[in-house]
């Protein structure tokens, strides 16, 4: 599930629930690693504001049964909205499912390597200037699919009348950070905006 259609999710359920969204917080960690920094803040905003934690879907969110358990014993309600109704019991037997697919599919990968490389297929990119002109246009990618990720919440904040300086003092205080990770400023909400339009 794409983020796109992970946002489109999120933005289905809150329209059926009457919901709204504070912040937005975007992983690009795989749902297999316990460092889940972005994991982390969101936590923390939900914590200290007492707000319930929304994950589009549950799988995307961890395939780890430690990483589940861990985020249930974290005093904060959270609710998939693949799965709006399922009770602890459920998530963790579905978290248990998730960890044995990754399992399964990270041995089934591994052998299939072992295999090409046993029939003398070449691993790797022997392009490196393709593979520079990919990379380049992933990064770019990355940034759409940020400020796609955070233009609702800014152009919440925009339409309230915030100017850019407030925007960026509120995004800070909702501990959403930039795409690397930093804090806002009135150019990185600029930026935004420019994008949009």
């Amino acid at each position: 599930m794409g983020l796109q259609a992970q946002q489109a999710a999120v933005a289905e359920y809150l329209t059926r629930t009457g919901g709204e969204l504070f912040a937005s917080f975007m992983e690009v960690e795989s749902g297999k690693r316990a460092d889940r920094p972005e994991l982390g803040k969101a936590l923390e905003l939900c914590r200290r504001k007492k707000l319930p934690l929304l994950i589009a879907k549950l799988d995307r969110l961890a395939r780890s049964v430690a990483i589940i358990s861990n985020l249930m014993e974290s005093r904060v309600e959270f609710r998939a909205c693949d799965m709006p109704d399922a009770t602890r019991f459920t998530i963790h037997i579905l978290a248990a499912v998730a960890e044995h697919e990754r399992d399964m599919a990270s041995e089934r990968t591994k052998a299939a390597l072992k295999a090409a490389k046993a029939r003398g297929v070449v691993l790797g990119n022997p392009n490196i200037q393709e593979a520079g002109k990919k990379g380049r246009a992933a990064s770019v990618a990355a940034a759409d699919r940020f400020a796609e990720s955070v233009w609702p919440i800014i152009e919440s904040l925009r339409a309230e009348g915030l100017n850019l300086s407030e925007t960026a003092r509120e995004l800070n205080e909702r501990g959403v950070k930039t795409r690397t990770g930093r804090m806002w400023v009135v150019q990185t909400v600029r930026n935004i905006e420019i994008w949009r339009y």
